[in-house]
This record gives structure tokens, sequence and C-alpha cells, in this order.
């Protein structure tokens, strides 16, 4: 079985003076991924790695959930940055093959279309929502069009 768990990055700034590919995640950012990586933990659900884009606010989102989750600093994929659901699929496809358990940390509106390609699943997907797919497949480049189920589901909405 494998486990896909998609985390849209948490909140940035929409300054000017940034462009978009550095844009840093707000305080209320860096409180949202500390608020999900320890509802992730509470829940039991610590992926063997994270795979996030090379962005700035992504990237910041995915050390503080390696911090709380005691992983290792994420892997980067420049792929995800902007990426379609067909780039992200690609990315799944060709996730390590030993690991059952990944999180990828990406930007909207891949993501949500991501999710629901893979799960048919119609959410909405905010700054550091959290969705956990789980596949009753053995490899990754098996995982295509509503393969999975949508097995968790959580935003920091109250934030």
């Amino acid at each position: 079985m494998k486990k896909l768990l998609l985390i849209r990055h948490a909140k940035a700034t929409h300054e000017s003076g940034f462009a978009d590919f550095e844009r840093p995640l707000t305080d209320k950012g860096f409180k949202q991924a500390e608020l999900m990586a320890a509802r992730l933990q509470v829940n039991n659900l610590k992926p063997q790695i994270l795979v996030a884009s090379p962005a700035l606010r992504t990237l910041s989102t995915a050390n503080v959930f390696s911090q709380v989750l005691g992983l290792q600093q994420a892997h980067t994929d420049k792929a995800i940055y902007d990426a379609s659901e067909s780039t992200l699929l690609k990315v799944i496809d060709s996730l390590p093959q030993d690991k059952d358990f990944v999180a990828l940390v990406g930007h909207n509106p891949g993501i949500a279309q991501i999710l629901y390609y893979l799960s048919g699943a119609v959410k909405e997907v905010p700054p550091c929502a959290v969705a956990l797919i789980e596949f009753d497949l053995d490899t990754w480049a098996e995982i295509f069009e509503q393969t999975g189920k949508l097995a968790f589901y959580d935003t920091p909405s109250q934030l």
C-alpha cells in the first residue's frame, strides 16, 4: 500500500518586492504549519520523507513539518513549482519505490487538482491544508485517476 500526503504551503506574504518564487511565509503561515504538523503527529501520520517545491514558502512549510515530525529535511523537486495535475502525476510516478508513505508539499491549484484526480474528493485546499490519500497499489507508477481513497483531511481553519 502506498500513502501520499498532500500539503499545500502555509500562508505566504503578498507584499510587493518579492518575486513569486521568493515569497516568504507570514507569521500566521508559520503558526499554520506548526499546528498542522502537530495534528499529523497526534494522528500518527508521519511520512517517511517530504518532497517539496524549492519555492521559499513551500520549503519553509516543509521545514516546519520536518522539525515537528522529526524527519530529515525535505527533498526538493523544481517540477512541483507551478505544476499542473499531469506534472504532479509524473512527480508521484518517480517517487522512491522503497518509500511507502511520502508527503508532497506544493502549491494550488495543482494540489487541489491532483487531490481530485487521484481520489475524486472535492475539497477546498486553503493554505496549509493536508490530505492523505491511500492507494491499494504496490508502486507509485501504478497510481492514476481515482485509484486512491481520501483517508484524512484537515485545514488550519481557526487560524
